[in-house]
C-alpha cells in the first residue's frame, strides 16, 4: 500500500510539472507529507479527527496538505490566545470571586427549582456561573428581535457593547449602525466587535463609518490571506449585545436581512430563536464581551461599576434562573458540548433539539442514544435542505443510527431552520450560538444561555411543537429505501465528519 501511495504521488508530481520534476523535489515532497502526518498525529487530540486528516492528506496529494495547513492546525495548545488568556485571568479576579460566591448562594436558594438538572447548574467550576434575579424573554425570528433591539439600543445611557459573527451591509445592518452612530454622538460609549470572516462585507463601509463618528470597532482575529490562512478557523461565532451592564441579548440571529421574514415574501423563510436577558446574568455576557474586546482591541478595560452596575445586586428584575456557558480555543474544556451532554443525561422524560448543523461526535452521539434507549423521548429537528449539500448529506449519515436507538428525526419544510436550541422536560431551555458539530464544540468561540424555568421551557417546547407541524418525520422503513448511491455518498462523507 505504501509503495502504491508513492507511485501514485510520483505520477501526480510528474504530471503537474510536465514530467520535469527531479528526484530531489520528489524526496522533498515525500518528507513534507511525512512531516504533516507526524504533526497530525502529535497535535490532533481526537483519534477520529486525526484519522480523517491523515486520510485527506494521503488521498488528495498537495490539496490535502494545503487544506490541513489552512484549517486543521490545532492552536488550543499554542500561543495564539495566550494574550487573551492572560487578560481573562488578570483583569477579573475580584469579579470571579464575587460571582463564584453568588453562584453558590443562588444554587442553594433554588435547589428545588433546578431539580434533576442541579449538576448542570453546578457547572460553576468552569466559570460558567448561574444567577437568579433575571427576566428572560424568547424572541422568535428577526422580525421580532430587531425592533426590540433597536428600541433597547436607543435607550442606552452609558455604553453599548455589540459582538456579531455575521453583520451584513444591508437594510437592518445600516439601521443598527445608524443607532450606534447616534448614541456615540450623544456621548455613549459604543464598542463593536465583528468577525473578520463572517462580516467581511462591512470592512470598507459600515465599520469605517462607525469609526469616523467615534465608535470603537475592531475585527476579531483579522484575516490577511483568506484562502490559505489558518485564521479561517477559530472564528468568533458569538452574537452578544450588552447595554448599560443590565440588558443583554444572545442567540442564533445575526445582523442580516436574511433573518427578517417580512422584508421580502419571496425569499427563503428563516426560522431562528434569540434570548433577551435583563438582570444579574448580563454580567456574564459582559465578562465574555470584555475579554474578547481586550484581546482584539489590545486594551485592558478593568472591572468597574461602570460596566458591572451595583444596582444589579439590589434591583429586582425577575425570577428566572439563567446560566451563561462559553467555550472556544481559549478554554481548557469544550464546555458547551459538556453542558449539552449533561443536560441530556439529566433529563427524565424528554429532550427536544433544534440545530441547522448536526454532525455530532461520538460522545454526543452516545449520550443521545443512551437517553433514547433508557426511555427518554428524544426528538431532533434539522433543515430539510441545508445551505450546504456536503453538510446536509453528512448530517443524514447519522439518521439511521439515531433512529435505530428510537430517536425521532424531523426535517423543517417551511424554510431554513437556523435556531440552536434544546429543551428538556419542560424545565430547562437552552438558547445560544453553538451548532451541534465539531466546529462549534472545539474550533469557534461560542456562547449559550440556559434558563432554568418551567414557563420559558414550556414556551420553547411549544415553539418546537409548532415547528414540527411544519416538518416531516423521517420514517425508518422509507429512509432505508433511499437510493444506493446516496447511502454510499453518506458513508464516504461520514468518514470526514470529524473535520466539519
Amino acid at each position: 500500500m505504501f509503495w502504491s501511495f508513492l507511485d501514485s504521488n510520483y505520477f501526480y508530481i510528474k504530471t503537474i510539472s510536465n514530467e520535469s520534476m527531479n528526484t530531489y523535489l520528489l524526496v522533498l515532497y515525500i518528507l513534507i507529507i511525512i512531516a504533516v502526518c507526524i504533526n497530525i498525529l502529535v497535535n490532533t487530540e481526537t483519534p477520529s479527527k486525526a484519522l480523517g486528516y491523515l486520510l485527506l492528506v494521503v488521498s488528495f496529494p498537495v490539496v490535502g496538505v494545503i487544506i490541513y495547513l489552512s484549517v486543521g492546525l490545532n492552536y488550543r495548545k499554542k500561543e495564539l490566545y495566550r494574550k487573551k488568556l492572560e487578560i481573562d485571568e488578570q483583569e477579573y479576579p475580584k469579579l470571579e470571586k464575587q460571582a463564584m460566591q453568588f453562584s453558590r448562594e443562588t444554587l442553594r436558594r433554588n435547589k428545588e427549582k433546578i431539580g434533576n438538572f442541579y449538576q448542570l447548574a453546578s457547572f460553576s467550576k468552569t466559570k460558567n456561573f448561574t444567577s437568579d434575579n433575571n427576566k428572560a424573554t424568547l424572541l422568535v425570528n428577526g422580525e421580532v428581535k430587531f425592533p426590540d433591539v433597536l428600541k433597547s439600543l436607543r435607550s442606552a445611557q452609558h455604553h453599548i457593547h455589540i459582538e456579531y459573527y455575521i453583520y451584513a451591509n444591508d437594510i437592518i445592518g445600516k439601521q443598527v449602525a445608524e443607532v450606534l452612530m447616534e448614541k456615540a454622538k450623544e456621548g455613549v460609549e459604543v464598542r463593536f466587535i465583528y468577525d473578520d470572516f463572517g462580516s467581511s462585507g462591512i470592512r470598507k463601509n459600515i465599520a469605517r463609518q462607525l469609526r469616523e463618528v467615534g465608535v470603537e470597532a475592531y475585527p476579531f482575529y483579522k484575516i490577511n490571506l483568506i484562502f490559505f490562512a489558518n485564521r479561517m478557523n477559530y472564528r468568533n461565532h458569538r452574537k452578544i449585545i450588552v447595554i448599560d451592564g443590565n440588558l443583554g441579548y444572545v442567540g442564533g440571529i445575526n445582523v442580516s436581512d436574511n433573518y427578517i421574514n417580512n422584508v421580502d415574501e419571496k425569499k427563503l423563510f428563516w426560522r431562528d430563536t434569540h434570548l433577551k436577558i435583563e438582570g444579574t446574568s448580563v454580567r456574564n455576557l459582559q465578562t465574555t464581551f470584555l475579554a474578547d474586546w481586550n484581546f482584539c482591541a489590545n486594551q485592558k478595560i478593568p472591572y468597574s461599576s461602570d460596566y458591572f452596575p451595583v444596582e444589579n445586586e439590589t434591583k429586582h428584575y425577575g425570577d428566572h434562573l439563567v446560566q451563561i456557558v462559553t467555550s472556544g480555543p481559549d478554554s481548557k474544556y469544550p464546555k458547551i458540548k459538556y453542558s449539552f451532554i449533561q443536560a441530556i443525561i439529566s433529563a427524565k422524560h424528554e429532550v427536544c433539539i433544534t440545530s441547522p448543523y448536526f454532525i455530532p461526535d461520538k460522545s454526543f452521539l452516545d449520550a443521545l442514544n443512551i437517553a433514547a434507549l433508557s426511555g427518554i423521548d428524544v426528538k431532533i429537528l434539522v433543515p430539510t435542505k441545508g445551505d450546504s449539500f456536503v453538510v446536509n448529506t453528512t448530517t443524514q449519515s447519522y439518521f439511521q443510527e439515531l433512529m435505530n436507538a428510537g430517536i425521532k428525526i424531523y426535517t423543517y419544510d417551511k424554510g431554513f431552520v437556523h435556531a440552536k436550541t434544546m429543551v428538556c422536560d419542560k424545565r430547562i431551555a437552552i438558547v445560544g450560538t453553538a451548532n451541534l458539530d465539531n466546529r462549534s464544540f472545539d474550533l469557534n468561540f461560542e456562547i449559550n444561555a440556559i434558563v432554568y424555568d418551567k414557563e420559558i421551557a414550556t414556551e420553547l417546547k411549544e415553539l418546537f411543537d409548532k415547528d414540527l407541524t411544519l416538518s416531516t418525520q423521517i420514517v425508518p422503513e422509507v429512509w432505508a429505501q433511499r437510493p444506493l448511491y446516496m447511502k454510499l455518498l453518506e458513508r464516504i462523507l461520514h468518514l470526514f465528519s470529524s473535520l466539519m
